[in-house]
């Protein structure tokens, strides 16, 4: 095997995200002869979290990991269940005794997979330090394998990529997410390790990084608060990328950005998602 193709997708954002994964997800998979895929949902149910229904929806979608980020926990009625979601990944730099799993390993093609989460710290919380938070653990994880992917879910553009920096030549591929906007930094650093900014998302395509602009417009224009919702829309942008990495030395090989968008017949409606 030369090499494993994997899908790195972008913020799920409510159900317009998840109308295109449902309807275009397998032929971009088939299209790029993807072997193991991973999405981001802590906005997918709603725009803020995710609830028991939509994760297993997900996982109906031949999604292989789903990673997270800060509003992991705003659907309370999951909180207890974490143990059940054992393909979902919460950030690693959480309390210690916060419900979920920080790490999970998967399998694909008798290759085994760490897949790793991390907050960052610059205008988010006060998180431990990611940076502490992976030396900690890097030891263990390359023990069980070489293969090793990192979802960075932070704000600021100079934090994701000072991480992927600190662990070119330690990890396979640091991507970052949060910020509902790709760009356009994809590269293979010196030591192999493939890096970007931002994946971008999966949501409306006429909103404010997926939540109706309209809202958020008037927030920007009075400083009063105001609730963010996901848009009815039947114009939906996807964001992803596409990571080739060697199976035994976990090196990445290459990484290219994938951008497409989609018209429904109708309005996707979030109302009651």
């Amino acid at each position: 095997m030369e090499s494993l193709s994997i899908l790195c997708i972008g913020d799920i954002i409510g159900k317009p995200g998840r109308a295109f994964l449902k309807q275009h997800l397998k032929t971009i998979q088939q299209e790029h002869h993807i072997d193991f895929t991973i999405d981001n949902v802590e906005n997918s149910a709603g725009g803020f979290g995710i609830t028991e229904k939509v994760y297993y929806e997900l996982l109906g979608m031949d999604i292989d990991a789903c990673t997270s980020g800060n509003h992991i926990y705003d659907k309370k009625e999951i909180l207890g269940k974490f143990d059940q979601f054992s393909k979902l990944i919460r950030p690693l730099n959480y309390p210690p005794n916060n419900p979920g799993e920080g790490i999970r390993f998967f399998s694909v093609k008798n290759v085994k997979i760490a897949v790793i989460n991390l907050i960052g710290r610059v205008f988010m919380g006060a998180y431990d330090c990611p940076f502490r938070c992976m030396d900690s653990i890097l030891s263990m994880v390359q023990n069980e394998t070489p293969l090793i992917l990192v979802d960075f879910h932070a704000e600021a553009t100079s934090e994701k990529q000072a991480l992927s920096w600190h662990l070119d030549g330690k990890v396979s591929a640091v991507w970052g997410t949060h910020t509902h906007v790709q760009t356009a930094d994809e590269r293979i650093l010196p030591n192999e390790t493939a890096s970007i900014t931002d994946l971008g998302m999966v949501g409306a395509w006429d909103s404010v990084i997926g939540m109706g602009k309209e809202t958020i417009i008037k927030r920007f224009l009075t400083q009063m608060p105001a609730k963010f919702d996901v848009p009815k829309s039947k114009r939906v942008i996807f964001n992803a990328i596409k990571l080739d990495i060697h199976p035994e030395t976990g090196k990445s090989i290459g990484i290219s950005r994938i951008q497409r968008q989609y018209q429904f017949d109708e309005p996707i409606d979030s109302s009651h998602d």
